[in-house]
């Protein structure tokens, strides 16, 4: 919990923002319409015959000053258009589960896809290439042509905030996914830009963070996803980093761009900059980073022209990163330089059901003692209790959140299931406890000046208020952090502005409001101030810069408005700020919550709804405030202080048939995990998150989820334990190549739940597994192919992920006990046997050796382990490498 200070208290337009990254708004069912039709179908051939011929073409064309323009982006989201030479914009969107479009709070509607750890635990390729061609069409709703995602950065320690967008602490899983969803993408001529390229593990610090990383980990850990997913998939656009590697800006390093990306991988596509993470002008040109994102002029520009003129670039180099540029442009947008359309909606029947089944699949059963799932819906008398139970958790924060079409949530849908089943018995809920960060925003019991819901926003040109408003607006939530959103056409780069709502509680008492501002910001309540942040400097944790939640208690009568208003400007706060950004003015806006006085005890509710209950589902977790891009949580401990681990051990105490519903981007612990009967992992499930649990809960889908990262019993046990987040903006990454289940079987820890596992409704056998032949070649594309039999033997239809791990019993060089090499996810009927093959090739046996430089397969006998997860494995079988043989990709 972050710090807080505590006061005592005795239109022309309208902008329709209705949701928030920390969500307020109330949830809908389900819509079962459509939108708007599909629209007609992408022909790659229309855009991607010879794009770099094109290209090379087009460049031919470019004044000098041309060329510069194009290698800086033209706003917020699009690059450089210049029609008159043919050369159209790209616009970009948010990523990677779902395409926000260009605002980034409150933009248009869109489709919320489960989060990439959910996407992950399906372990299904198909459905990931599935997925991606759906967010290709919801990218192309957006008018963009450019996804900013997947991202696929390991989950080196549990509490990493991006972990939840991110897809496994193994790089296999989480390359192979990441080419099928590029794949499925780049079918609908949209570019995937996938990130952060590279080591980019933590928020902490991100921009500045040194990390230290030696090769053979920056090879086969950190490098392997990109390696398979360009091998697989060739995403026509990869997105640098914000941290150094080994002491150098990812933007700008020529390892790692130039000699591997570029040399060893021949990389054909673009380069992009994450978003203000350019960190120099010659340097990452010649590395290769094409595109600076967003428009500055700090780096590029006329810096480009001085570069070329002390020595330091050559034309050849600018002609080589505009011809990466015009190719990602001619790939999405061809010679299209017509007027961008609007966003629009573009709420499909077949994208819904799509999500809901992912987030079914993804669901990780991790314990069902006495077989408590799945419930009967007609008979059974529920409690559904819990912080999570009555709210939408949908997705975590930053960029990876957006606006959705609707958000369906736990109690709601377990209702209507039982009601769809025939079932009658009430549904009992009782919250138990909260877990705000910070407090909910005040949006739901606000009205603007015209008496509607929402806040009046007056606009001033330049930042000292004055003249007559600009422009006035309605936005209909107090979470108004305005990165993106503000009017600075009409109002110019520097502006302030006066926003103003009138707040009705529902009850009396001494209620609590919260405030924080990112630029310069006042809050003032019946016309007195009560906070002057004009000046702030302790730091909040807002994504792109803010200060600490601010709280003010309030004696509030039910029904009584009371009037709020914040005078803000986007000058750059804290002061200090000004110099280091060298910038006074940047981002503006505030951010206001509000929260009634409690006089209940929760815990009690809770627990008389459980012992009411034939079974008590209880729903616990996190959310977007407490996992989000821009900062790391500082615990794997459910939020707050305990309260949550509390409710569990009373509701378990009132009701021995327990099940726990966790809902979280990342594990957390779980001290009541050995006397819960039964967990279910809900992780993130977006739009359709309440429906799919509904699902699982009552048996309409069987779990099949498996764990893509290890779950430990404490934090202590990780791997990056003592290496995280560095210290003096430098991390080394100590642990070398053993993360993840690599750590905990090499230390002989036993975690909580180990990688790869799940559990479901069914049981599944393993036949005994033979192998084509028993030696594999140096020759190109030689394999040894596995043929298994899997059989369900339980009594009801379900899926399985067959896990294929390689352990090399001799080597030179030290390796993990085992790593994953392949895996299939079969689908099986009740009494049903299939045939599944499974093909290992070089790439399974390799390790790389920096003393060579290459890619190794070292002669001798290596054992394949195929199981269930990684330590329940059912069969084993073995071939051999005769003579070493090496490659470079």
């Amino acid at each position: 919990m972050q710090p807080v200070s505590s006061a005592e208290v005795d239109s022309d337009s309208s902008i329709e923002a209705t949701s928030s990254p920390n969500g307020s708004e109330g949830p809908s069912t389900t819509p079962d319409t459509e939108i708007s039709p599909p629209d007609s179908p992408f022909t790659p051939s229309e855009k991607l015959s010879d794009a770099r011929q094109t290209a090379k073409k087009k460049l031919e064309t470019l004044t000098l000053e041309e060329k510069f323009s194009l290698l800086t982006a033209a706003d917020f989201w699009r690059t450089k258009a210049i029609p008159e030479k043919g050369i159209p914009a790209a616009k970009t969107t948010d990523g990677p589960n779902g395409a926000r479009g260009g605002i980034f709070v409150g933009g248009t509607k869109a489709a919320l896809f489960p989060c990439g750890i959910s996407l992950a635990a399906t372990w299904n390729k198909d459905l990931l290439f599935t997925v991606g061609q759906h967010l290709g069409n919801e990218t192309r709703a957006r008018s963009a042509n450019i996804l900013l995602g997947p991202t696929v950065c390991l989950h080196r320690h549990p509490v990493g905030g991006r972990n939840f967008e991110s897809f496994s602490e193994d790089p296999l899983l989480t390359g192979k996914m990441a080419a099928q969803y590029i794949r499925g993408l780049q079918e609908r001529g949209v570019s995937a830009a996938i990130k952060h390229f590279a080591v980019n593990e933590q928020e902490t610090e991100r921009n500045n963070m040194n990390t230290l990383v030696a090769e053979r980990p920056l090879r086969e850990l950190y490098l392997r996803p990109f390696e398979i997913a360009v091998r697989e998939a060739s995403p026509w656009a990869v997105m640098s980093s914000y941290n150094l590697i080994n002491g150098i800006h990812a933007d700008m390093n020529r390892h790692t761009l130039q000699e591997i990306l570029r040399g060893e991988w021949g990389y054909d596509g673009t380069v992009i900059s994450d978003w203000d993470g350019l960190n120099s002008t010659a340097e990452s040109l010649k590395a290769g980073c094409d595109i600076e994102f967003p428009f500055s002029k700090k780096w590029r520009f006329e810096k480009l022209q001085k570069a070329i003129d002390d020595g330091s670039l050559t034309v050849e180099d600018i002609d080589k990163a505009v011809e990466n540029t015009l190719t990602l442009v001619t790939r999405v947008k061809g010679d299209d330089v017509s007027e961008e359309p609007a966003e629009r909606e573009d709420n499909r029947l077949e994208t819904r059901e799509l999500i809901r089944e992912a987030g079914a699949q993804g669901m990780t059963l991790l314990k069902n003692d006495g077989s408590i799932l799945p419930i009967d819906p007609r008979t059974t008398k529920l409690a559904v209790i819990g912080p999570n139970a009555n709210r939408p958790i949908a997705g975590g924060g930053g960029s990876a959140s957006l606006n959705p079409y609707y958000t369906t949530i736990p109690l709601d849908s377990i209702k209507q299931a039982i009601k769809e089943a025939g079932g009658n018995n009430e549904v009992t809920f009782a919250v138990g406890c909260h877990t705000n960060k910070w407090l909910p925003v005040a949006s739901p019991l606000c009205t603007n000046i015209e008496g509607a819901p929402g806040v009046t926003i007056e606009w001033f040109y330049g930042d000292k208020f004055e003249g007559s408003p600009v422009l006035t607006e309605t936005r209909l939530n107090t979470d108004l952090f305005l990165w993106d959103s503000a009017p600075v056409a009409k109002v110019g780069p520097h502006w302030s502005a006066i926003a103003t709502t009138y707040l009705k509680p529902i009850s009396s008492g001494k209620h609590t409001l919260s405030f924080m501002s990112v630029g310069s910001g006042r809050l003032f309540v019946d016309g007195k101030e009560v906070l002057d942040l004009s000046n702030w400097t302790e730091q909040g944790e807002a994504m792109f810069d803010g200060s600490i939640d601010y709280l003010v208690d309030l004696e509030m009568e039910a029904g009584k408005a009371v009037e709020l208003k914040v005078r803000m400007t986007n000058e750059l706060r804290p002061i200090s700020k000004q110099k280091h950004h060298n910038s006074t003015h940047r981002y503006g806006g505030c951010r206001i919550g509000f929260k009634e006085q409690d006089h209940v005890d929760y815990i009690a509710e809770a627990v008389e709804a459980a012992r009411s209950a034939d079974v008590a589902v209880l729903i616990v977790g996190i959310d977007a405030e407490w996992e989000s891009e821009g900062y790391d949580r500082q615990s794997m401990d459910l939020p707050v202080d305990g309260n949550q681990d509390r409710l569990v051990e009373a509701v378990l105490a009132a009701n021995s048939r327990t099940v726990v519903v966790n809902q979280s981007g990342s594990p957390v612990t779980m001290p009541w995990a050995d006397k819960v009967p039964t967990i279910l992992q809900a992780w993130y499930q977006g739009q359709e998150a309440g429906n799919a649990l509904a699902d699982v809960l009552f048996g309409k889908k069987n779990p099949s989820g498996k764990l893509p990262c290890t779950f430990p019993r404490k934090l202590q046990d990780a791997p990056a334990y003592h290496n995280w987040p560095g210290e003096d903006l430098e991390v080394r990454y100590g642990e070398n190549l053993f993360i993840g289940y690599r750590h905990y079987e090499r230390a002989k820890v036993a975690p909580l739940f180990p990688f790869g596992h799940g559990l479901s409704y069914t049981k599944f056998e393993y036949g005994r597994p033979s192998i084509n032949k028993k030696v594999l070649s140096s020759e190109t594309g030689s394999t040894v192919e596995i043929l298994l039999a899997v059989s369900n033997i339980g009594k009801v239809d379900g899926a399985e992920t067959v896990q294929v791990y390689v352990h090399d019993e001799k080597s030179r060089l030290l390796r993990p006990e085992k790593e994953l090499v392949a895996f299939e996810k079969v689908f099986l009927e009740a009494g049903e046997t299939k045939h599944i093959s499974l093909s290992l090739d070089k790439y399974a046996v390799g390790y790389y050796d920096p003393s060579i430089g290459h890619w190794i397969a070292e002669e001798g006998r290596f054992d394949v382990l195929i199981g269930a997860s990684s330590a329940d494995i059912r069969q084993t079988i073995s071939f051999s490498v005769e003579k070493s043989f090496t490659w470079v990709f």
